[in-house]
């Protein structure tokens, strides 16, 4: 400790760069790790094996971007027909991907709100839930009746203070009388259902019609239990003989599982791991060159020292261990200083934005393992040196 307090700056020098290291190192494993358990929370409501189906796909496909734009969008008829013809399939429903929509009420609008037409058993797949009202029954989605549910962001800049439910917003020309407030969750990765509101899609269907510049999706939640091979190839036929398609025809549709949708997420997850390790272990081989380098500095400087100790009866293990502790020690120091640094930028960033970032125990320890670990590599080399060195010759090149 004394060895490290008289060489303030040369000992300031080899903390910068270990805590770097560590702080690089444990910043992105902290950021991936918060990012993973938010996508988590927000995949947990729905079921891994919910199927959607439409004309692309959720992740890489063999098939080339110019022919599944050709691919032919998934309609009613088709939704109203495996509604009828899967036995397997507890739910379906019918959902359209609109671009943003104004809303007003009286003399208030809010923009860029996301429009979501579904059919009514799209909250028993999606798993809502509500701070008033409900959702819209079954009479209300196949009439297309000009109700709607609101998310709590939506319901607040529109009405403040007062309750929303049975009053009406406008959009699309219409006046739409609203039924029901979902809770608030946050923004996610599906959008901010905050910000949304859910309306019947066959308004949309009778409104606007159907057309290529919208993304009809059906979603698809099997029973409990079923054996999902068996299911997407009942799904694949049946859709194949209902657009007729021929034997060496390829499908011109996408069965999406959500669980292939929650590998991908890991597997990218896993990537951006990887990546960060990979980053970080140059900050972390820098700052140990820089360590090694002031361990051999430091046993130049105190070679006269370890002479007279040696001469005095030091063994060559007391001498290794007092540079190797000196290095370890030096490294923690750089290690909890980066970890405090982590600490301190996850409590700012949860202030400062909408999502959580979490500095986990497990992220603490490796990065203390990790600054130990290079204490130890780095502080090796110059203790050995030091251990080895002839008392008579050290005692000499003091003097």
């Amino acid at each position: 400790m004394n060895a490290l307090r008289n060489n303030k700056l040369r000992t300031f020098l080899s903390l910068l760069g270990v805590t770097i290291g560590i702080f690089s190192i444990i910043a992105v494993l902290a950021a991936v790790d918060s990012l993973d358990q938010k996508i988590k929370k927000e995949l947990s409501s729905l079921d891994k094996n919910t199927i959607y189906l439409f004309n692309d796909t959720f992740g890489p496909s063999s098939v080339p971007a110019w022919k599944r734009e050709q691919f032919p969008n998934v309609n009613y008829a088709e939704f109203e027909y495996l509604q009828d013809n899967l036995p397997d399939a507890a739910q379906l429903s019918y959902q359209i991907f609109l671009k943003w929509e104004n809303v007003k009420y009286e003399d208030k609008t809010m923009s860029n709100v996301n429009v979501v037409p579904v059919t009514h058993t799209f909250i028993d797949i999606q798993g809502f839930e509500f701070t008033e009202g409900r959702f819209f029954n079954a009479s209300e989605s196949n009439s297309g009746a000009t109700v709607a549910v609101i998310g709590a962001e939506l319901a607040e800049g529109l009405f403040g203070t007062l309750n929303p439910l049975g009053k009406q917003v406008r959009m699309y020309g219409q006046r739409f009388t609203i039924v029901g407030v979902l809770e608030k969750k946050g923004d996610g990765m599906f959008g901010n259902d905050d910000t949304s509101i859910i309306i019947p899609v066959n308004f949309i269907r009778r409104a606007l019609g159907e057309n290529k510049s919208m993304t009809p999706v059906i979603v698809i939640k099997p029973v409990k239990g079923v054996d999902m091979e068996a299911f997407k190839a009942e799904l694949t036929q049946k859709l194949r003989n209902y657009r007729g398609m021929k034997v060496d025809e390829d499908n011109n549709f996408f069965i999406n599982v959500f669980s292939g949708f929650t590998d991908l997420i890991d597997g990218i997850i896993s990537s951006m791991n990887i990546g960060g390790w990979i980053i970080a272990a140059f900050s972390l081989l820098v700052g140990g060159f820089g360590v090694a380098n002031i361990m051999f500095v430091s046993v130049k400087e105190r070679t006269n020292l370890i002479g007279i100790q040696k001469s005095l009866g030091a063994k060559n293990r007391f001498i290794l261990f007092q540079f190797l502790f000196e290095a370890v020690i030096l490294c923690l120091f750089g290690g909890l200083i980066g970890i405090g640094l982590v600490w301190m930028l996850t409590i700012l960033l949860t202030s400062a934005l909408d999502f959580e970032f979490i500095l986990s125990l497990g992220n603490v320890l490796k990065g203390t393992g990790l600054a130990v670990l290079i204490g130890v590599i780095s502080g090796i080399l110059p203790a050995i040196s030091a251990a080895r060195l002839d008392p008579v010759e050290a005692i000499r090149s003091g003097m």
